[in-house]
């Protein structure tokens, strides 16, 4: 029996993914939210899936410890995608990227004058190429978490981070003053793994596509 080990993340990812894999014949023997376990079996003998921070998804199907994936786009833009087929955009999990400042901040009027901007994100790969791309000069302050807090205490001018409904930016005097990219969820494959087990990793891909489009 050949082995399929799909690599997922807790959270809003999972729970969008569940429809998708009902939709390939998998259901999870349990749910990672209750369960310490990393390793989860399915009702497929010859299907497990993996639990692993988002940020890591991309690594562990690249390097084939995992065959397949589901990973948000954001994450595959600061991974780069080396060795990875992405076959399907699963549309689940949307949101923008977004680049957002205080309210009054003149960020426009900082773009034309060429100032130079202090900017506060985790994505620094995806910052560092649109603002190279707009020739806006940048000091980047890599960050892990609450995004909003940088710009309120002086750490930086503007951020670059998710933006969903705008509650948070909207509940610390934030806006969001342009949108960088549209962020969904993709399958993302392991290309030996894929011609090795085409027979197997297909119809997976397949399964997905198609409940994708419903």
């Amino acid at each position: 029996m050949t082995q399929i080990t799909l690599a997922l993340s807790k959270g809003r990812i999972f729970e969008e993914t569940l429809p998708l894999l009902a939709a390939a014949g998998i259901t999870p023997s349990e749910s990672p939210e209750s369960s310490r376990k990393l390793i989860i079996g399915t009702n497929r003998p010859d299907v497990r899936l993996i639990i692993v921070r988002a940020s890591d998804v991309p690594t562990y199907v690249q390097h084939g410890a995992a065959d397949l994936g589901i990973a948000g786009k954001d994450v595959l833009m600061e991974h780069g995608g080396e060795g990875l087929y992405q076959p399907v955009d699963l549309n689940i999990a949307k949101c923008r990227m977004m680049v957002a400042t205080p309210v009054g901040f003149d960020y426009q009027g900082a773009v034309q004058r060429g100032a130079r901007l202090r900017v506060a994100t985790k994505y620094v790969q995806t910052a560092r190429l649109h603002f190279a791309a707009k020739g806006v000069h940048i000091d980047l302050i890599k960050l892990y978490g609450s995004m909003e807090l940088a710009p309120l205490v002086g750490l930086s001018d503007v951020i670059v981070d998710l933006v969903s409904t705008g509650g948070t930016l909207k509940a610390n005097n934030l806006a969001a003053v342009e949108e960088i990219c549209q962020i969904s969820s993709r399958l993302v494959v392991n290309q030996a793994a894929l011609k090795l087990k085409h027979g197997e990793i297909q119809p997976i891909i397949d399964a997905f596509r198609q409940a994708s489009r419903l």
